[in-house]
């Protein structure tokens, strides 16, 4: 009865840094570096806990689960994370037994099974689900059985303590098909609420352009033919620059209400198997004069074979748009890489590239955002209407930038069998 308390505690260890994540950190913590280093305390903590209430077989016989908190940390955070819990692991066993057996077996296995995670770290992240899980599972029965063979080797084989270790390692490779199921499940959940937020903001602006747009384009008709009457060559210089900038201005709002309306028109999916390498060329043919304009040249690096189920004009619209942003990011001129390519995990790979000002991490997060531009006239809805179109594909878009070095846009779409 004790070891099944002692297995229900070291369970109850996992799950509480699994919730307090979600429910609280999550919820206020926005930037994703701070979250990773507040989940890696959360793992760090859990394993001193499961190692200081080990379950305890015959004299000499001390098991607990820290693979899973590393596990976690190494697959969810990455290298940082994953060498830090590693260390704080052998740095608590020296302070706990000092040198001794296990402190030896303990550093060989981490020594021997944490480059492994690290290894399949970024495949794990690029997975979907159930594969995530079956990597975990892999990985925690992987490490269980080499600290299984190095022990049998330093301390000799026995059947009690083959029995002991077997037990162990069925126990820990299933609490962590358990808790990453738990833990993708949830992930899951938050999704699809974030969504569902999102999904709400975008129907409220929906219902207003429909009701403003076309009262708002109305007037505006009636007042650039009216302006375009008053254009007469008998008029002075002044005046006729003046309707020249009234009809440009309502030109302009002309095409905010159009960005608007895309929000507003009902969807229809014409999506078909299409290459997106051949998409992109058509994209690079029809700004290359534009870029000229800013003396920017656009370098290639387009591969065959990236096909993936989409909508050609949709997918043109969100790749004009980013490369026109790269483009006029650069007012002094420079050179923007645009790349295709399949990965090794599944994916069809889209990198926009440039050389431009950049943004600091502030204008990363509301990047996408409505009315949100770095643009002196922009309006913020064209870089919106482009991440919806790339998510409306299940898309996945990543942007890395520094000020005054440029701005990376990296789109991974599912790739088509």
């Amino acid at each position: 009865m004790s070891i099944i308390k002692d297995f229900l505690l070291q369970m109850t260890l996992m799950v509480l840094p699994i919730f307090i994540y979600f429910t609280i950190i999550t919820e206020r913590v926005k930037h994703d570096r701070n979250k990773t280093i507040l989940m890696t305390v959360f793992w760090g903590i859990s394993i001193l806990l499961c190692m200081s209430f080990p379950l305890n077989f015959g004299h000499d016989s001390r098991l607990d689960i820290r693979i899973i908190p590393l596990l976690f940390g190494a697959l969810y955070g990455g290298f940082g994370p994953g060498v830090f819990l590693a260390a704080l692991i052998i740095l608590y066993r020296l302070n706990f037994g000092g040198i001794s057996i296990g402190f030896y077996n303990t550093v060989l296995v981490l020594a021997v099974t944490l480059p492994v995670i690290l290894f399949y770290q970024k495949l794990f992240m690029h997975s979907r689900k159930y594969k995530r899980v079956l990597i975990a599972v892999f990985l925690s029965f992987y490490y269980c059985f080499v600290g299984l063979s190095l022990l049998g080797i330093i301390k000799g084989f026995s059947f009690d303590a083959i029995k002991v270790q077997v037990i162990h390692l069925i126990f820990v490779v299933g609490v962590t098909w358990f808790f990453v199921m738990l833990y993708e499940t949830i992930r899951e959940i938050q999704q699809l609420r974030l969504d569902i937020q999102n999904a709400e903001k975008l129907r409220v602006i929906s219902e207003l352009t429909s009701v403003f747009a076309h009262e708002i384009r109305n007037p505006m008709q009636v007042t650039r033919g009216f302006l375009q009457l008053l254009d007469d060559p008998d008029i002075s210089e002044s005046k006729k620059q003046y309707i020249k900038i009234s009809i440009e201005e309502l030109d302009r709002a002309n095409d905010i209400i159009n960005e608007f309306l895309s929000f507003g028109k009902p969807t229809v999916d014409n999506s078909t198997k299409i290459n997106v390498g051949k998409q992109l060329e058509q994209v690079v043919n029809i700004l290359e004069n534009f870029a000229l304009n800013y003396d920017v040249k656009i370098k290639k690096d387009i591969h065959d074979s990236c096909w993936i189920f989409a909508n050609p004009q949709k997918l043109n619209q969100s790749l004009i748009n980013i490369l026109k942003n790269a483009v006029e990011s650069m007012p002094n001129g420079g050179n923007v890489w645009v790349a295709c390519m399949s990965t090794e995990d599944g994916f069809i790979k889209v990198m926009i590239k440039d050389e431009g000002i950049g943004m600091t991490r502030k204008q990363l997060d509301s990047l996408g955002s409505p009315f949100y531009s770095l643009k002196e006239k922009g309006t913020g809805l064209g870089m919106m209407v482009s991440y919806q179109i790339i998510h409306s594909f299940k898309g996945k878009i990543k942007v890395n930038s520094n000020q005054n070095i440029g701005t990376e846009f990296t789109i991974l779409f599912p790739q088509l069998p």
